[in-house]
């Protein structure tokens, strides 16, 4: 891994989104802020075995620092990806975590950062299955009023995502990173 090469975040959707849905574009936003580079894998028509296949054949051919971020299905790829990988860290949106036809993962073993946001209210995967895995995994946790997509709460979502960065960046200062001020000059590593 090259520490002087921009690092990645590299964003993994859900079961029924794409790419480029609305909270990947959000989330992006903030990356661009905070100096990270964006990639978002398209995973339509793959099981979600596949999909984990095909995030850790990604990363096998990655020689920069990254970052992972999924949400709902993508939330599971990218903590199983993270057990046999070395992300900066882990940023999860409502993970599919413990559900039914997914293959069980030695989640608590996961070695590097991990933040979790989730709805009280999701009816799509329990609120009880997300404390179960951030307790294993010792993830900072913040639930939210609200459901599955935490629509209502985009803004709530991005401060999180926003401080898991910083701390991201904390945690490794000897990561390359330039924030949109660098395009006038002013490069800020650290």
């Amino acid at each position: 891994m090259n520490p002087s090469m921009k690092p990645l975040v590299i964003f993994s959707h859900g079961k029924v989104s794409g790419p480029k849905g609305n909270r990947i574009q959000a989330l992006s936003k903030v990356c661009e802020e905070q100096g990270f580079d964006v990639e978002s894998l398209d995973y339509r028509r793959l099981h979600t075995n596949e999909r984990v296949t095909k995030l850790n054949n990604y990363l096998m051919n990655l020689s920069r620092p990254y970052i992972l971020v999924g949400t709902s299905m993508g939330g599971y790829v990218s903590a199983v990806a993270g057990l046999s990988n070395d992300p900066m860290g882990i940023f999860l949106i409502s993970p599919a975590v413990y559900m039914d036809g997914y293959a069980e993962a030695d989640l608590e073993r996961l070695e590097c950062p991990v933040t979790v946001v989730h709805g009280w209210q999701d009816d799509i995967v329990p609120v009880e299955n997300v404390i179960r895995f951030a307790q294993a995994a010792k993830a900072d946790l913040h639930v939210f009023d609200g459901g599955h997509r935490l629509r209502e709460k985009l803004d709530e979502t991005e401060s999180c995502f926003a401080q898991f960065l910083r701390n991201c960046r904390k945690q490794n200062p000897h990561i390359r990173l330039q924030t949109l001020s660098s395009h006038y000059g002013t490069s800020i590593s650290g």
